[in-house]
């Protein structure tokens, strides 16, 4: 079998950033304003923070990039970006990727740290889970981050058409205009034609049959996630102090949590 190299691996990565911009007209602007608020928020320059659901590591290397003195564990369960992660971004330093599952409840305990984190991140990821596993996420989160640490998480969080029919519909039609302008001509790859040429492919062929062994896309409904509400809800119960949107486009928002 043909060994995954750094260089194959980058190429593999700049193709996932095409096609998850395809989806997320705004995704370099999400990432700006989340690291920026990580860099204004830690409080050091040296801040310890969790990637939650870190993919290939695209958001962890834009921050290490900003943040040159920070540490980043990027967490994932998904052995594909995990062994892309590593093949392309292993020698960073600052960067060490954890292959945890954040359904299952103690995974913290698998990253070894040597202080409380300054901040956990995340982008286009949390809106997988589960209610139930959300909210175990966050509390485990509230007894981990340093106090007034920073919970930051970029994803499409829409507001309830019950209760918000009008502004639903604006953020959507919003999110569907700017994605018309930006890509008049439509997209060129798909999320999942993405994941069928990563099959195809025979370097990445052990990490492919290790993702359908472990049944990473099982809960991927996300049908119970995706409103602000459940956020904001899961995050009060878990006891953080403050939580709100830090920017926005459409329903495409950074909330940030303070513990």
């Amino acid at each position: 079998m043909p060994e995954l190299d750094r260089d194959t691996a980058r190429d593999w990565i700049e193709r996932w950033d095409r096609q998850q911009e395809n989806l997320l007209p705004d995704r370099e602007d999400r990432f700006t304003a989340l690291i920026d608020a990580v860099e204004e928020g830690a409080g050091r320059a040296d801040p310890l923070v969790l990637d939650l659901g870190c993919g290939p590591g695209s958001l962890s290397v834009r921050l290490l990039d900003r943040i040159p003195g920070a540490t980043v564990a990027g967490i994932d369960a998904d052995p594909v970006t995990l062994a892309l992660g590593r093949a392309a971004y292993g020698d960073l330093p600052g960067l060490r990727f954890a292959d945890l599952d954040l359904r299952t409840p103690g995974w913290s305990g698998g990253l070894n740290l040597d202080r409380q984190p300054d901040a956990a991140v995340s982008t286009t990821a949390l809106h997988w889970l589960t209610e139930p596993a959300l909210r175990a996420l966050y509390a485990e989160l509230a007894a981990l981050l340093r106090p007034g640490g920073l919970l930051l998480d970029g994803d499409h969080l829409r507001v309830d058409e019950k209760d918000s029919p009008v502004l639903a519909q604006l953020e959507h039609a919003m999110t569907e205009r700017e994605d018309r302008r930006r890509f008049p001509d439509g997209h060129d790859e798909s999320w999942r034609g993405w994941w069928e040429a990563v099959a195809a492919d025979p370097r990445l062929a052990d990490a492919a049959a290790e993702r359908a062994r472990r049944r990473v896309e099982a809960d991927h409904h996300g049908s119970e996630t995706v409103l602000l509400s459940s956020h904001v809800e899961a995050l009060q119960a878990a006891g953080f102090a403050e939580i709100g949107t830090l920017w926005q486009r459409g329903a495409d928002r950074l909330l940030c949590a303070i513990r």
